[in-house]
């Protein structure tokens, strides 16, 4: 056993630095998007698995009266803390970072091994920390966690108008035909998701008044954004309208299969594959959202993007013409700004921490069930988080009227 254990130590070791070998400067961006994805595999084995061998640790299990669902939340909680931190050191020592002549820019990009070893040490120092702090780290992640919905939303915003944006500039028939074919899409995608929702979630016999609702108000905002869109004074496009109304439709959908499977107006009470589905595509959902997030930081939104980042707008030259007469160095006139901002890449990394923590933890609810992301509190995340996107979506059409003296695209 031993022999069989060392064996798979080293082919672990090995393959971890065969790994961080071939991460080079151009996909430094999947490395660290690996080692979030790495974190999730963790803490879903533990949460699996683990519940045995925490009990078996004195500082974790101080009562003889806690459930087995609490010791799966508290693994998982901690596996998050460790990966939160670790994100979070690497954003506080990458702040101010201008150019790729900082030493700074070869940390970020390089170091790998070194890494991915203090990363995995922070996580097991997480497994020794007392009770109390992680129940601490619990409560702020759920508003870390709400902050990363947040910025999603608005990177789903912005994704839309630059696709409709891009497009529209090909001034082709060909892509104006395109655009509308889309639309069509997305819009009878989006209804018809509605409908089968109506039939899983609205079973006869049950009085269902919430689950109604929730499905009107959907049907109802997708109706607004393609009339406030196409509205005459409003410089809007059916395209974005279309997919942010497919995208609430599937929050919609996600927040009534969260619903608790003795609920009788839950129509998947009897099915554990959809709710396998619905975890994986969450989880899918969240690595894609993490690492686009990443890709388009400081591309379209300046506030996302470090100062002397060419996308950040027009700036001052690095140096002036009377320094660069005094004889200044070469290297120093032609250092390359970076093309993104470090310290956010890696917030949205620590963010997207503890939103997964509250995704496997049912977001630190007392309710209990053996299914993950299931519960009233996860239910209500997901329609808070299909309102709020509806509602920056409408303002992000109405704000240029109501303030037509600034610029907001």
């Amino acid at each position: 056993m031993s022999c069989c254990v060392g064996c798979c130590a080293s082919l672990t070791c090995g393959l971890c630095t065969s790994a961080a070998s071939t991460i080079t400067k151009k996909s430094a961006r999947l490395g660290y998007c690996g080692l979030f994805g790495l974190s999730l595999i963790v803490s879903w084995i533990l949460r699996e698995i683990g519940t045995p061998l925490l009990k078996k640790f004195s500082w974790i299990n101080t009562s003889d009266t806690l459930s087995d669902e609490w010791f799966q939340m508290e693994a998982v909680l901690r596996v998050s803390l460790g990966n939160c931190l670790f994100f979070t050191v690497l954003a506080l020592m990458m702040i101010g970072i201008k150019d790729q002549n900082d030493t700074r820019d070869g940390w970020h990009h390089g170091g790998w091994i070194f890494k991915i070893v203090i990363w995995a040490l922070l996580i097991i120092l997480m497994f020794f920390l007392p009770n109390p702090v992680i129940s601490v780290y619990g409560f702020i992640s759920k508003f870390g966690a709400g902050l990363f919905l947040l910025v999603q939303v608005i990177i789903l915003l912005d994704a839309t108008h630059s696709w409709n944006d891009a497009w529209v500039a090909k001034d082709e028939q060909k892509w104006f035909v395109a655009l509308l074919a889309v639309s069509i899409t997305c819009y009878i995608s989006a209804f018809t998701i509605s409908g089968l929702l109506f039939i899983w979630f609205n079973p006869s016999g049950n009085d269902c008044g919430l689950n109604v609702f929730f499905l009107v108000m959907t049907m109802i905002l997708a109706l607004s954004f393609a009339i406030i869109a196409l509205h005459p004074m409003v410089n809007g496009s059916l395209l974005p309208a279309s997919v942010i109304s497919v995208y609430c439709a599937y929050l919609c959908y996600t927040g009534l299969s969260a619903e608790p499977r003795d609920y009788a107006c839950n129509g998947l009470n009897s099915s554990k594959a959809v709710t396998t589905s619905t975890l994986v595509l969450g989880m899918l959902t969240t690595v894609l959202s993490v690492l686009y997030s990443a890709l388009r930081a400081g591309s379209s939104t300046t506030f996302l993007s470090p100062p002397s980042s060419p996308r950040a707008g027009e700036r001052s030259p690095f140096l002036e013409s009377e320094e660069l007469e005094a004889g200044k160095n070469k290297k120093e006139v032609e250092s390359k700004p970076v093309s993104y901002s470090y310290t956010f890449f890696h917030l949205i990394f620590a963010l997207a921490s503890m939103y997964s923590a509250m995704l496997l933890s049912g977001w630190s609810s007392s309710e209990k069930s053996d299914l993950i992301d299931v519960g009233w509190t996860s239910v209500w995340v997901r329609i808070s988080t299909e309102w709020v996107t509806a509602g920056l979506y409408i303002w992000s059409l109405v704000a240029p009227l109501v303030f037509p003296d600034r610029e907001f695209y």
